[in-house]
């Protein structure tokens, strides 16, 4: 699942376009380590694919298990975990199926990365995966912000497309969109908020690693550690935080 900074330029290194969300999930992490007495975390990764993120959970000493409605990116998932000298399991199903295929109350974390966008019922899908996490346990939301596919668009010099992101409700900017669906920052806290979360913080994941040109990175020395620099920085503040690519929520459930 792309978004569509990521299909009209490769601009940076994965690194640079996945550096704040990693920032943010070893936090929450480190600190409900502290908060259960537990080193090994139970992680579910709702549409977690071939393991962008359940591997490098598992390389930390976590259980991971993946919901993926797609078996070929499971086998891929498999083999990349075997690679990696982890264990992740690897279960067929969409996000909404999660209550199905888990036990309720049993997950510290379910990551729902790229998923709301394409789900039939996004708030279906939030309500199943709340039910899946322990007391305080914690959920991070990755969706496509509907503002930036305006300034995609426009940048790219498509402002028709960027004039119908901005008016659609979905803010899709046409027929050929292959995102059916973004989210606005107001919009994610609201389905989260109806779903019995809290949101605890926001960030900005890519404000500028979807517009720098990659060969400017390249010829600037230490261009790419300066970018993830910049990205970190960016991620919180209040006007760039709304135009990044993608909008990440960490959202807690109940103590009790």
């Amino acid at each position: 699942m792309r978004t569509e900074g990521a299909t009209r330029q490769q601009a940076t290194s994965p690194a640079a376009r996945t550096a704040v969300v990693w920032s943010a999930l070893r936090a929450v992490l480190a600190d409900r380590v502290a908060e259960t007495g537990r080193a090994r975390l139970d992680i579910v990764d709702a549409g977690g694919g071939t393991g962008n993120f359940a591997v490098p959970l598992a390389e930390l000493g976590h259980t991971v298990t993946v919901v993926d409605p797609s078996p070929d990116s499971l086998a891929a998932l498999e083999r990349r975990a075997a690679e990696a000298g982890v264990t992740v399991r690897g279960l067929q199903g969409d996000a909404a199926d999660v209550a199905e295929l888990l036990p309720a109350g049993t997950a510290d974390l379910v990551l729902c990365h790229s998923v709301l966008e394409y789900v039939e019922d996004p708030a279906a899908a939030l309500a199943a995966l709340a039910r899946l996490l322990r007391p305080g346990g914690l959920i991070s939301v990755l969706a496509a912000n509907a503002v930036a596919a305006v300034l995609h668009r426009a940048v790219a010099g498509r402002f028709d497309e960027a004039l119908r992101a901005l008016t659609d409700p979905a803010g899709r900017w046409g027929d050929r969109d292959p995102v059916p669906r973004r989210f606005t920052r107001d919009a994610l806290t609201a389905l989260l908020t109806a779903a019995g979360f809290t949101v605890i913080e926001t960030h900005g994941v890519r404000v500028f690693a979807d517009l720098v040109p990659s060969r400017l990175v390249d010829i600037v020395p230490g261009g790419a550690d300066h970018l993830i620099e910049l990205e970190e920085a960016a991620a919180t503040h209040p006007a760039l935080r709304d135009i990044a690519t993608q909008l990440h929520l960490l959202a807690r459930v109940p103590e009790g």
